[in-house]
């Protein structure tokens, strides 16, 4: 026993003797490491603080006809584009047993409940399982696109977004499954800079993922798929949309979590090709991008949704940026009523819109 403690004791001695001739930077390196971590997370961010919002009431309801059964409307992409708003959105058809999409469009958002939504399988090529669609106008092409899943990411162009009967047969992005990819992958967005256009989705695994290819290229050439969010399963969970923030050199990212109810957290970057950084004030359920906790109800209507799930923010144009302008802050998402909980496909989701609280009108 004592040759065992005498062992002990000179093996701790060894171990102070080397932290004493230790080279200084050296033996700062753990403490310099940890110095610098809280200041990258107090990286400067352009998003008005602190963020606050304001709903609506419900906007958009599932509305079925003779041949569609539907139990929500869900998954918006919006532009405004010749004086009206268009929207592509999923829907839960029970008639079909699958997700499919529609679409609708009005002037002003008080016309919004009362417009009708065509379902987007008139076009005999998007019959059966497609959704969660994306759609810009890609001014290279002078084509509108429709981005959605089904189950790998699938495009269409058109010269009229507004008539779903003249996008063309979807077409896949990659030839095979990239061996990057996971699984489940879902929820495809497309943005470009000067250079490169870029393929952001999920996988409900923790993990934001992204392609690319040269703007001349596109919608061929997308790169393998490379990782460029980690974090756990809930809190980088799917439905992510990018921006350029406009009059800044600022991207932002948003993914939806799970938490007590659905929530979009934030990220911001310089580029699309650079290091995604979490916005503090902006990451978590107490205090979201956008959550039940920084969003109240508008005078007049009784909350219908503890969930602030996956939307769009309304852009600042409809071309392949993506930008936003920070100071007409608003996002069309999704929410339910809290009570009724079933299997997901029957959740009663529905539309409503945000405001940011100094914007809202």
């Amino acid at each position: 026993m004592r040759n065992l403690i005498n062992t002990r004791l000179l093996m701790l001695l060894q171990l102070y003797f080397i932290i004493l001739i230790m080279p200084y930077p050296l033996a700062l390196q753990a403490q310099s490491v940890e110095s610098v971590l809280p200041e990258t997370e107090k990286m400067e961010t352009p998003l008005p603080m602190p963020l606050e919002w304001i709903s609506s009431d419900i906007l958009v309801k599932p509305v079925s006809d003779e041949t569609h059964t539907i139990v929500s409307v869900k998954d918006p992409t919006i532009v405004r584009y010749n004086d009206l708003w268009h929207i592509y959105a999923t829907v839960y058809s029970t008639s079909a047993g699958t997700w499919s999409m529609v679409y609708l469009n009005f002037k002003d958002w008080s016309d919004a409940p009362k417009a009708k939504l065509t379902f987007v399988d008139v076009n005999p090529d998007l019959r059966g399982y497609h959704c969660a669609p994306h759609l810009f106008y890609f001014r290279p092409h002078e084509k509108w696109y429709l981005i959605f899943q089904s189950q790998q990411p699938q495009y269409c162009t058109t010269d009229d977004l507004s008539k779903p009967e003249t996008w063309t047969k979807p077409q896949d992005f990659f030839e095979t499954k990239p061996a990057g990819a996971p699984k489940l992958w879902i929820d495809y967005w497309v943005i470009c800079d000067d250079t490169h256009a870029y393929l952001y989705f999920t996988g409900d695994n923790g993990r934001l993922y992204r392609s690319r290819t040269r703007i001349e290229d596109f919608p061929g050439g997308m790169s393998e798929p490379e990782i460029c969010i980690e974090g756990k399963r809930f809190d980088v969970f799917e439905g992510s949309m990018t921006y350029k923030i406009k009059g800044t050199e600022f991207y932002l990212t948003l993914i939806e979590a799970i938490g007590p109810a659905r929530y979009y957290r934030a990220w911001i970057a310089d580029s699309l090709s650079g290091e995604w950084k979490p916005v503090p004030e902006a990451i978590t359920w107490e205090e979201p991008f956008a959550g039940i906790n920084n969003v109240t109800f508008a005078e007049g209507v009784t909350p219908w949704t503890k969930d602030i799930s996956h939307g769009e923010l309304i852009r600042d144009g409809y071309d392949e940026t993506m930008t936003i302008d920070l100071n007409n802050l608003r996002l069309l998402y999704q929410g339910r009523d809290p009570e009724i909980n079933t299997r997901y496909g029957l959740l009663p989701y529905r539309l409503g819109l945000l405001s940011f609280k100094s914007s809202s009108k």
